[in-house]
């Protein structure tokens, strides 16, 4: 889950949607539009965090603070378990897929690796980027080339649906938000500005007494949509 903080509530993002508004805005990338294996990037970009799915639909609170658990905040096992279902849910349509996510879930993750609660995590996400790449018949080297495409759709997504306040960069590529504007420089777009909506249900601002009382009040919350732009110019 994603808590986008508003004036005097929350705004609650699940993973899924988060993933597909960031498929949604690399349909208007043009390297994306050029790359060999775009439908399966495509794929890997909308379908990357489907592992959530069943976290994001049974939301939680912290015992001690009554806040909600977000994506970071969630306990380790969460976290780590959401990765393996995902990826198994992919490789059944298409391992190069799988192959991206699982490359993905070692990467975001990467800076847990002096953890020894992490290491077998890395482990088993290694052994199936192996596998799926193996399966593909293609290389290391051509699944680098083609994360970097997700990996930007990630972060565009993510910049927004959090009101991060940083700039982050990869890969060349640096991003920042400005209102509920996303900029990416280098131009990504050909110049175009990308209109863009995602979902989002919106509770109050409050501690929650229990995954009970956090359940009840996301399903008697209100959805509402907000809206964002993605482009090059301020």
């Amino acid at each position: 889950m994603i808590v986008r903080p508003a004036a005097g509530s929350l705004h609650l993002i699940t993973q899924p949607d988060h993933a597909a508004l960031a498929r949604r805005i690399m349909e208007h990338s043009r390297p994306l539009r050029d790359a060999a294996r775009r439908e399966s990037i495509r794929l890997a970009i909308g379908e990357h965090d489907n592992g959530w799915r069943e976290v994001d639909d049974a939301p939680s609170a912290d015992a001690a603070t009554g806040r909600v658990l977000d994506f970071i905040t969630l306990p380790l096992g969460e976290r780590q378990g959401v990765w393996p279902r995902g990826i198994g849910r992919l490789a059944g349509r298409d391992r190069w897929a799988a192959a991206l996510v699982a490359h993905h879930a070692a990467f975001v993750y990467d800076r847990f690796r002096p953890d020894s609660a992490w290491t077998r995590f890395f482990s088993d996400m290694e052994a199936a980027r192996a596998e799926h790449v193996a399966a593909s018949g293609l290389g290391l080297d051509q699944l680098l080339q083609d994360y970097v495409h997700l990996r930007l759709g990630d972060l565009i997504s993510l910049v927004f649906c959090t009101r991060m306040s940083d700039t982050v960069v990869h890969d060349g590529w640096s991003i920042r938000l400005e209102s509920d504007r996303v900029l990416v420089t280098p131009d990504l777009f050909d110049g175009e500005d990308v209109g863009f909506t995602i979902e989002a249900r919106e509770i109050a601002e409050m501690p929650y007494r229990g995954d009970t009382a956090l359940r009840e009040a996301v399903q008697a919350a209100r959805s509402v949509t907000l809206k964002g732009s993605v482009g090059t110019r301020p």
